[in-house]
């Protein structure tokens, strides 16, 4: 796959349909390689007519590691952010978000829609927030605002997220990670043992990095919440959000949408904290019918701008 070099990283990227196509970035979400945007996904978008990139985060993949930033203390910070103290980060979300534009302005994409997918679904808000020129429309998938007063995932799940195993093997990693994925993923489309063990063989042979993971997790403490800067958000927004979260209850859904000025919302039966199969067409349409009404209404301001011009002009 080819790297590009943003804000000072290399990142690691893979494209899907012409370049000369209008442009879709997406986001992924914490510890997460850009190989869980399922291919079928991002072809379906290629499809209709989309350049799509979708990339490695830092400290993920095979995107650049930030190993200066030193080995995160997670019970430290977890305790620190609950009782509302700062935590200490190497690095933010607004970092992170910076690293998306670096990207775009490595591969000369002056403008892109963005759907972000969790942790990448903060960072997309950042990005459409504070880089508004970038940005022509939003998707936020299983995300938050990272408003203190929702509600969490269960102690369970917290507890298996921050306890990593100590031993750093292939097998032990495969099975901590298969645990974890049996807690959070989508009930009513469950995958196979087999079918899951298969996927998270073929991630930890591509990259297998639990410190990315840990200091990722740092990042979205240190960042706090983001309610303040939604109200700049004026691309328009899509949020769509799975009934059945577990890790990020869908009661983040409807507090985005009362945040983010015009934003319509999506609840999908059934859905977990992952991209089932069943449900990449439903998925996908629901998306590319945001995308396209987004294009109409910017072409019609477009022209209505360019007719008060001429008025102008004609007076």
């Amino acid at each position: 796959m080819p790297q590009a070099q943003a804000n000072g990283l290399t990142l690691e990227y893979e494209t899907f349909g012409r370049r000369s196509a209008p442009a879709i970035l997406l986001v992924m979400g914490l510890g997460a390689q850009l190989t869980l945007w399922p291919d079928r996904f991002c072809q379906a978008l290629a499809d209709a007519g989309y350049y799509v990139v979708r990339y490695d985060n830092r400290d993920i993949g095979l995107s650049s590691k930030i190993d200066a930033a030193g080995k995160p203390k997670l019970l430290r910070a977890g305790l620190a952010y609950t009782f509302g103290l700062p935590v200490k980060a190497g690095y933010t979300l607004d970092d992170m978000a910076r690293d998306a534009i670096g990207l775009l302005d490595a591969l000369k994409i002056a403008r892109a829609h963005v759907i972000g997918a969790s942790m990448g679904g903060m960072i997309a808000q950042i990005l459409a927030a504070k880089y508004p020129q970038r940005v022509n429309a939003l998707v936020s998938v299983m995300s938050s605002s990272g408003n203190r007063r929702l509600p969490g995932p269960s102690w369970n799940i917290k507890l298996r997220m921050v306890n990593r195993p100590k031993r750093h093997d292939r097998e032990t990693l495969v099975q901590h990670s298969i645990r974890i994925w049996q807690l959070i993923g989508s009930p009513a489309y469950p995958l196979s043992q087999q079918e899951m063990r298969t996927r998270l063989e073929q991630s930890h042979l591509r990259s297998s990095y639990p410190q990315g993971l840990a200091r990722q997790t740092l990042a979205i403490l240190a960042s706090g919440s983001r309610l303040g800067l939604l109200a700049a958000i004026r691309a328009p927004t899509l949020i769509l959000h799975g009934a059945a979260d577990r890790l990020v209850p869908v009661a983040a859904a409807h507090d985005l949408a009362r945040h983010i000025d015009g934003a319509r919302l999506e609840i999908i039966p059934g859905m977990g904290h992952d991209f089932p199969e069943p449900l990449i067409p439903q998925l996908s349409g629901t998306i590319l019918r945001h995308f396209s009404m987004a294009e109409r209404s910017r072409l019609n301001a477009s022209h209505e701008s360019e007719s008060l011009v001429i008025e102008a002009k004609a007076a």
